[in-house]
């Protein structure tokens, strides 16, 4: 009897805090871009406060957060690799994606831009300058969003990057940003974080503008159909109020020290006079 009596009590435990995180959390996965530049904590607190719930963010590389999202462990992602996210999505996965913002990457470097970047013309162009002058490049290293354009960007220049002047981090964009400017050498950023960071640093933007270095933000529920507890009602609500006309807004408007950081794409007149990111 007492065995049932205590059998009874944890199954109703277990059914009190599914029913918590149902109703009153939401797990999300995000690109250390979101996080690092301090736009969630904007973005996300008139959500909390609508719903009545707790997002809980785990800020990790795009590749990262697709396979928390993978495995169950989060209910949504937001994050910036179009071709893995089309890859999650046509997998079963993920559903009901969505186009949220945008910005663009740059490669950052110091002042005096030793391996003369500037007068190239592409990106690649500029990726193969840095390697034949071999004076130095961090690399994220993590299969985030910046990583996988980064290797394309080696790709396309015909580079096989290693050897002393090439290292590969491991480590989300801030840190790499940090790294890069200690040793006075080169990395690829997206323009958000390196906003966000740049009175810290000296690092410059030294190359810029080639389409390629578009950077687009999607959302992406995790499908309930492969995970019996994920919070999909919400998820769905989150996903309305981040392309919606409030959201879009906010994302609009988010500014660090007077830049603008990112560009509203679900409803990209959601702010008059803001100029968009050529993709």
């Amino acid at each position: 009897m007492k065995f049932a009596r205590n059998l009874i009590v944890a199954c109703a435990l277990l059914m009190a805090a599914g029913l918590a995180h149902a109703g009153n959390a939401l797990r999300m996965a995000t690109t250390t871009s979101t996080e690092n530049t301090g736009l969630l904590p904007v973005l996300d607190a008139p959500f909390e406060k609508k719903y009545n719930v707790r997002i809980d963010v785990i800020a990790v590389g795009s590749g990262k957060a697709l396979k928390l999202a993978e495995n169950g462990d989060v209910d949504i992602v937001f994050v910036h690799d179009p071709e893995a996210e089309e890859r999650f999505v046509a997998a079963g996965h993920g559903i009901d994606r969505q186009a949220v913002m945008h910005n663009d990457f740059v490669i950052v470097g110091p002042k005096e831009d030793p391996a003369g970047i500037k007068a190239a013309k592409t990106a690649a162009e500029a990726m193969k300058k840095i390697a034949e002058a071999k004076v130095g490049f961090v690399s994220r290293g993590d299969e985030s969003g910046t990583h996988v354009k980064e290797k394309k960007l080696w790709q396309a220049s015909g580079v096989n990057a290693a050897g002393d002047w090439y290292l590969s981090a491991g480590q989300a964009m801030a840190a790499v940003l940090r790294m890069a400017d200690d040793k006075g050498v080169y990395t690829l950023s997206d323009r958000a974080t390196y906003l966000a960071f740049k009175d810290k640093i000296r690092l410059e933007i030294l190359f810029e503008g080639d389409p390629v270095l578009f950077n687009p933000y999607h959302v992406i529920a995790v499908n309930p159909k492969k995970h019996a507890d994920i919070n999909y009602s919400m998820a769905k609500k989150y996903i309305a109020y981040v392309t919606g006309e409030e959201g879009q807004t906010i994302i609009a408007r988010f500014r660090v020290k007077g830049q603008q950081l990112f560009y509203p794409d679900a409803i990209p007149g959601a702010l008059k006079g803001v100029k968009k990111v050529a993709p």
